[in-house]
């Protein structure tokens, strides 16, 4: 009959010893509670003020990886590993849709925005007419986000050509890698003008609006996000946190317009 000595030989204590671990670490925090969020630059206030109250209620660590929408899209479209994307345009919103990159029925518009022209914050309002602009250039370049690729360029492309400046300026643009690049480079008195989004202009005391482009100047500016393809079980929650009450008030508080309920 086996008698119990009070002690485990050195053998069997090591594998009790390694069970243990085991199985704490097995109820340690998961993968699960993490979140990683794909979004474009413009979106780097808020989001991270959303971020962190999305964490305070879930206990959920968000992280985030903010460029230009374009950049972004192409590494979602590889398979980067993000739970959620969130584009500054419905263009790229397509393309990695059309990619079979993120999932179809998770895509919906979280925030909106305006269009703005921006200088030093002691600079006077300036009107959106062709003499005054080239007037407050005189000859420097005007600072705007690469209007090929980046949603905030294109959308200024769009507002300049539909006011009749674009043929004042072409020659005499600083394409950015991004809006908050430009932004930066008025804030810095690199360049006397920029092109950005009215919410970079409202974080940025550097800077002044002195001049809105009218609505009807460039398409309607909407952040679309969706899930990608590879996102964990608990990304829904944060999308739908998104489109939220507390998360909309915290867009409209960093100076975008609120879409969702």
């Amino acid at each position: 009959m086996f008698r119990f000595s009070g002690r485990f030989p050195r053998n069997l204590l090591g594998i009790a010893m390694a069970a243990a671990v085991g199985l704490g670490a097995m109820a340690g925090p998961a993968l699960a509670d993490r979140i990683t969020v794909f979004a474009a630059a413009s979106m780097t206030d808020a989001l991270k003020r959303i971020g962190s109250a999305y964490t305070d209620k879930t206990g959920t660590e968000v992280v985030f990886s903010f460029a230009g929408t374009g950049a972004l899209a192409r590494q979602v479209e590889a398979g980067a590993p993000a739970d959620v994307f969130v584009s500054a345009d419905e263009a790229w919103m397509a393309y990695v849709n059309k990619a079979g990159a993120v999932k179809p029925d998770s895509i919906r518009p979280i925030a909106a925005n305006s269009l703005v022209l921006v200088g030093p914050a002691s600079a006077d309002p300036l009107a959106l007419e062709p003499k005054a602009l080239a007037g407050r250039l005189d000859g420097n370049r005007l600072a705007i986000a690469d209007t090929e690729t980046v949603p905030a360029g294109r959308y200024g492309k769009a507002a300049l050509q539909a006011t009749g400046l674009w043929d004042t300026v072409a020659d005499n643009l600083a394409p950015m890698d991004n809006v908050r690049v430009a932004l930066a480079s008025v804030a810095r008195g690199d360049t006397p003008l920029g092109v950005v989004y009215g919410s970079d202009a409202h974080i940025e005391p550097k800077v002044r609006v002195l001049a809105v482009f009218p609505a009807n100047s460039h398409p309607a500016i909407v952040y679309p996000a969706a899930l990608t393809k590879n996102a964990g079980d608990g990304a829904r929650g944060f999308l739908d946190f998104l489109t939220g009450p507390d998360a909309q008030a915290i867009f409209t508080d960093s100076g975008f317009t609120g879409v969702g309920g």
